[in-house]
């Protein structure tokens, strides 16, 4: 049922918008009768907005309404005030700040994008039993500033204790020199019921040290990268004293705030204080990306107990825990929380730090597998879902950000716009809710033959910009979309991915017509891409880690094409050193790859590598979120210099979804978790691991532990749901069906479980290869002696060349070199 709206939006009479403008104030006092038996307050705002209520701010919601694409959807929030409402005299009040709708937005410097003027929307229900009567801004609203000054997303606020007036929003209050407020012209039907959680402050963390510098300077380090700002208090000052808040990412080595990954968000928070009262101050209309905060002309000896870090995100349910035996690992996966909440701040965002924070379509159709597990995302993705429709309504095309404030149009993007098709397809098969493909069929189907209709004569989608295997580590720092991965391949591969996912949304929803028109045209595109970019025998033209792991995850090869693929991918990995060499398109994607084609000790080195560039480098280097490039930081602890440098970018953060599938073995069989896959996958030296999962059926855990001689394995079912366990190396292959409860097994492992040959000098390079650990070593050191010279354990002879050999074939081959060689068997033999 459409809710029906009852006041009118307000602004003030006095200029106000521009950029260093105060906040606006507004105030009403109004009477309520004895017999009141319910009262509720609606309210948003152009801008954002802070609700008051005889004298106390209302609610727990910060940054209030959010981000929504506003001419479209305006959420408006509602509270049970009935127990704050007294009998006889009330005061309602607000605080309208910029926010999204007049600050500056983007990397271009522009501002104003829905609004030159912030405004507020209110009403109060009174509910008497018998009647209902309402109190509605309007012109009867009295307007002013106060304490609140200038107030930026990206810059910060400004708060002067002096100018705020004690009580404005109690009855009683002098307003006489306020000004009466003036209707402003919106249109009431973008109002709407907010679908997401609201933007909360959920935490808070205590410094982890205070270090006082030359200047009356003082550097806070809070220990973790986060979204929100800070809390300060203070006694001793005397008016007009000014304690200014810088906040950054990251220190410069000489230990200084390094400003660098801000750009031009300058992050600066101002309090200026009325007097030596001992107060507390935060701000309300802006946020910052920060782990270190600058501290200047705090009267007194800063101390732990003055200075609190508040953590500020939309206030999801977290539904997903993973831990292991590689703490590196866990720091990884923590670092993926992290990444999200900071980055769901009412739009899902790249970044909360500097002068961008948008809501890129590529970063989250990376994400979104992984999203969906570690949070409930159904209310914040939904209504984002909803932003994008309505911009691809209006704008005849999906936007790369959403909401859209781009200069220029959109032009169709694979891993950007067919997020259109992606995530409605991931949230399905998450939430069981046929009602999310519903509400974007025609949204998906419209982009999905816009793309249709760019496709060449033979069906590729071989033209137009695209972004390619964004940030592949290979790019120039200048070029990010500059990668070794034909971008028209990537895109070709991506259609493939998403003709099938809108062939099988179709079906689902009885569309039949659709269903066999998207399933013929999967099988066109899927042809000629086999056509166009692979061999009869499954080698890919472009050998890429990339382009292997987007064909095979994609299901473009034949069954017979798999393995040949899959060992080429295997050997582009271990080329690499067991180094990242994918980006945005190939990363959530290349560990899936290995496993689907029976390399899982490849993906296990691929994963616990830490040598730069890694999943796991960021987090020897000390990272607590995820990085947007996998050399952000470099070993010397400086910023790369590319200035597109985030330290909190959840994209990369994709790889944590393999975590729970295949590490822990816990994966959906069927959409809604209905029926479930639980298939362990141990290795990587990882002696145990645990996931757990609130599914919409309950909560499901898998736990496995290997000990010298053993393996358990323990599982925890919901009702409604049924599994099927594959007990990992189990000498008997068993394969159990399960329901609801709590499951345990217990069984010796094979007797061959974790040996290995002793390697020597004498050994064949192609058994040595065949040992990931071992080869690895071996590699390391042909780098360094024979730089340039390709050693495979693959290639012809491998089978009758030994290392001894080996060295007979090197002109001059020193005795470094040999007990180089030597020492790698004997370090691999120690860690195997």
């Amino acid at each position: 049922m459409t809710p029906t709206w009852h006041a009118e939006f307000i602004t003030s009479e006095f200029p106000n918008g521009e950029l260093d403008d105060p906040a606006l104030y507004f105030r009403k006092e109004f009477l309520v009768a004895e017999g009141l038996t319910k009262a509720t307050l609606k309210t948003t705002a152009v801008g954002l907005v802070e609700p008051h209520l005889n004298g106390s701010k209302v609610g727990d919601e910060v940054l209030a309404p959010g981000w929504t694409s506003y001419r479209n959807r305006l959420a408006v929030s509602s509270y049970d005030v009935t127990d704050s409402i007294a009998v006889g005299a009330n005061a309602v009040g607000a605080i309208v700040g910029q926010g999204w709708a007049l600050g500056r937005l983007g990397w271009e410097n522009k501002s104003h994008f829905y609004s030159n003027s912030p405004a507020l929307y209110l009403e109060i229900e009174l509910e008497y039993g018998d009647r209902t009567e309402y109190v509605l801004s309007d012109s009867s609203f009295r307007c002013s500033t106060g304490g609140v000054r200038a107030n930026s997303i990206y810059d910060g606020e400004t708060f002067d204790a002096r100018l705020e007036s004690n009580g404005w929003a109690l009855p009683g209050f002098n307003d006489r020199h306020w000004t009466q407020a003036k209707p402003f012209e919106w249109n009431l039907d973008t109002l709407i019921e907010p679908a997401a959680p609201p933007i909360r402050a959920t935490q808070e963390i205590k410094p982890a040290s205070i270090t006082n510098l030359s200047g009356g300077r003082s550097i806070i380090d809070f220990g973790q990268v986060i979204s929100g700002w800070v809390r300060l208090r203070a006694r001793g000052g005397k008016a007009g004293d000014t304690i200014t808040l810088r906040h950054a990412e990251l220190l410069t080595p000489g230990g200084e705030l390094d400003t660098e990954t801000l750009r031009t968000a300058q992050a600066t928070d101002h309090w200026i204080l009325a007097g030596p009262e001992d107060t507390t101050w935060e701000p309300r209309f802006t946020f910052h990306g920060f782990r270190y905060a600058e501290v200047t002309g705090y009267p007194g000896d800063l101390s732990v107990r003055d200075i609190t870090a508040v953590v500020v995100h939309s206030d999801m349910a977290r539904t997903g825990w993973f831990s292991s035996s590689n703490e590196l690992v866990d720091r990884m996966h923590e670092n993926t929380v992290w990444s999200m909440r900071d980055n769901f701040v009412g739009v899902p965002t790249d970044c909360p730090q500097r002068d961008e924070r948008l809501g890129w379509t590529g970063d989250l159709h990376a994400f979104g597998p992984t999203a969906v597990l570690l949070h409930d995302v159904r209310g914040v993705l939904r209504s984002w879902l909803a932003d994008l429709r309505a911009e691809q309504n209006e704008k005849s095309f999906v936007p790369w950000v959403v909401p859209d404030i781009l200069s220029t149009p959109s032009s169709p993007t694979a891993l950007w716009s067919d997020v259109a098709v992606a995530l409605p397809w991931t949230l399905y098969q998450e939430y069981g809710d046929t009602s999310i493909l519903e509400e974007s069929y025609d949204s998906m189907a419209t982009f999905v033959r816009q793309v249709e209709g760019l496709l060449d004569e033979n069906g590729l989608w071989s033209s137009g910009f695209q972004y390619g295997d964004w940030l592949d580590p290979d790019a120039p720092d200048d070029n990010p979309a500059g990668g070794k991965t034909d971008r028209h391949l990537v895109a070709s591969a991506y259609f493939c991915k998403t003709t099938r996912e809108m062939a099988d949304t179709a079906e689902i929803l009885g569309q039949e017509r659709d269903a066999s028109y998207f399933r013929a045209l999967n099988r066109r595109v899927r042809e000629v891409f086999r056509r166009e970019y692979i061999t009869e025998a499954g080698r890919i033209v472009n050998e890429s880690a990339t382009a292997y792991a987007l064909a095979i995850c994609f299901g473009i090869l034949e069954e017979d094409q798999m393995r040949h693929a899959g060992k080429q991918l295997a050997q582009l990995v271990a080329k690499s050193g067991y180094t990242i060499s994918t980006g945005f398109a190939g990363t959530p994607h290349v560990t899936d790859a290995l496993t689907l084609t029976g390399h899982l000790d490849e993906a296990y080195k691929l994963l616990t590598q830490t040598q730069c560039p890694s999943f796991l480098y960021p987090v020897t280097q000390g990272a607590t979120t995820i990085w947007e490039r996998w050399d952000s930081v470099r070993p010397d602890g400086t910023v790369n210099p590319s200035g597109m440098t985030s330290l909190n970018h959840y994209a990369f953060g994709a790889v944590t979804s393999w975590l729970y599938r295949v590490v822990a073995g816990l994966q959906a069989a069927a959409p809604g978790w209905r029926r479930i896959r639980i298939e362990p996958r141990p290795g990587g030296g990882l002696t145990h691991a645990t996931a757990r999962h609130d599914t919409v059926l309950g909560a499901v855990e898998v736990s496995w532990r290997i000990t010298s001689k053993t393996m358990s394995v323990d599982v925890r079912m919901p009702a409604g749901a049924e599994a099927e366990v594959v007990l990992p190396l189990d000498p008997d292959n068993r394969t159990i069906s399960i329901g609801q409860g709590q499951h345990h097994w217990e069984y010796a492992l094979p007797e061959s479980y974790g040996t290995r040959p002793d390697f020597t000098m004498d050994t064949p390079l192609a058994e040595l290869s065949r040992d990931i650990t071992t080869w690895d070593a071996l590699t390391r050191v042909f780098a360094s002696h024979l730089p340039g010279v390709p050693i495979e354990g693959n290639g012809p002879g491998a089978e009758g060349i030994s290392l001894s050999v080996l060295l007979q074939y090197v002109p001059g081959a020193s005795e470094e070199f040999r007990l180089d060689l030597e020492n790698a068997l004997t370090e691999a033999a120690a860690h195997a």
